[in-house]
C-alpha cells in the first residue's frame, strides 16, 4: 500500500506543483493589481484559451507539424553524423569544431537569411527546428560510441571482430541510451526553432499567432499561445520517453529518471 500511495503521490506532484504556482500566479494579480495588458490572470487566460481553441489548435498544427519535420530530419542526420565522429578520430578532428562553431550561432540570427534563400513559410521553422536540435543528437551518439571501453576493442579484435562489428553490435547498442537521452532534450528546442522562425518571419503557426496578439495588446491570447506551445511540449517528451522506457530498458538497472 505505501508503494502505491508512493506512486501516487509521484504521478500527482507535478500536477500538484503547477496547481501552486497557477494560485499564486492568480493571487499576485488580484492583490498587487496587475494590469491585464502586462501579466493577465490565469483565469483570464484559460477563459481565453478556451473561447478560441479552434484557433489555437490550427496554428498549433501547424507548429507541430513543422516542428516534427524538422525533429525527424535532425534525428537522421544527428544520427548518421554521430556515428560518423564517434567511429572516426579524422572525422571527429575535421568535423566536430564546425559544428560547435555553427551551434554557437544564435538561430535566430539564420531566420532572416532563410526568408531571403527559402521564402516566408512553413520552410524556414523546419529549417530552425532541425538546426537547433541537430546538434544534442550528433555530441550524444558521439559520446556513446566514445564509451566502449579500449580493452574490450582490443577483444573483439583479437577475437576477429571487425570495425563495422564492432561498430554495429557494440557501438550502436551501447549509444542508444545516449540517443534516446538527447531526444528528449532535442524535442523541446526544436519546438523552440520552429516558434522562433514563425516569430521573427513566419506567417502561420503559434508564433504568429502569438506576434500578432501581442501587436494588438492581447497578452491573454499571447499568453495562452504559451501554454500550447508547453503541452506540445510536454506531451512529445512524455512521447520520447515512453518510447526510451520500451527501447532501452536493458540498459537500466533501476527505474529511468525522465
Amino acid at each position: 500500500m505505501t508503494e502505491l500511495r508512493r506512486e501516487a503521490l509521484k504521478i500527482a506532484m507535478p500536477w500538484l506543483v503547477l496547481a501552486g504556482l497557477l494560485i499564486v500566479w492568480e493571487i499576485a494579480c488580484v492583490v498587487f493589481a496587475v494590469p491585464e495588458i502586462i501579466l493577465p490572470r490565469p483565469s483570464k487566460v484559460f477563459a481565453v484559451f478556451f473561447q478560441r481553441f479552434d484557433i489555437l489548435m490550427a496554428y498549433s498544427w501547424d507548429t507541430l507539424w513543422t516542428t516534427m519535420i524538422g525533429f525527424l530530419l535532425a534525428i537522421a542526420g544527428g544520427l548518421l553524423m554521430g556515428l560518423a565522429i564517434g567511429a572516426s578520430p579524422f572525422v571527429y578532428s575535421g568535423l566536430y569544431p564546425l559544428l560547435i562553431a555553427f551551434n554557437a550561432i544564435p538561430k535566430v540570427a539564420i531566420v532572416p537569411i532563410l526568408m531571403i534563400w527559402v521564402g516566408v513559410g512553413s520552410l524556414p521553422a523546419v529549417i530552425t527546428a532541425f538546426a537547433i536540435s541537430f546538434f544534442p543528437i550528433v555530441v550524444n551518439v558521439a559520446t556513446g560510441l566514445a564509451t566502449i571501453e579500449p580493452e574490450m576493442r582490443d577483444v573483439l579484435r583479437s577475437l576477429g571482430a571487425t570495425r563495422l562489428e564492432i561498430l554495429t553490435k557494440v557501438g550502436i547498442p551501447r549509444a542508444m541510451p545516449y540517443l534516446f537521452a538527447s531526444l528528449k532534450v532535442a524535442i523541446t528546442l526544436a519546438f523552440i526553432g520552429s516558434v522562433i522562425s514563425e516569430t521573427v518571419g513566419g506567417n502561420n503557426g503559434i508564433g504568429f499567432l502569438m506576434l500578432s496578439a501581442s501587436a494588438r495588446n492581447d497578452a491573454p491570447t499571447t499568453f495562452a499561445g504559451l501554454f500550447a506551445i508547453a503541452i506540445m511540449g510536454v506531451l512529445m517528451y512524455a512521447v520520447c520517453a515512453m518510447i526510451e522506457k520500451r527501447m532501452t530498458r536493458w540498459a537500466f538497472r533501476g527505474e529511468i529518471v525522465s
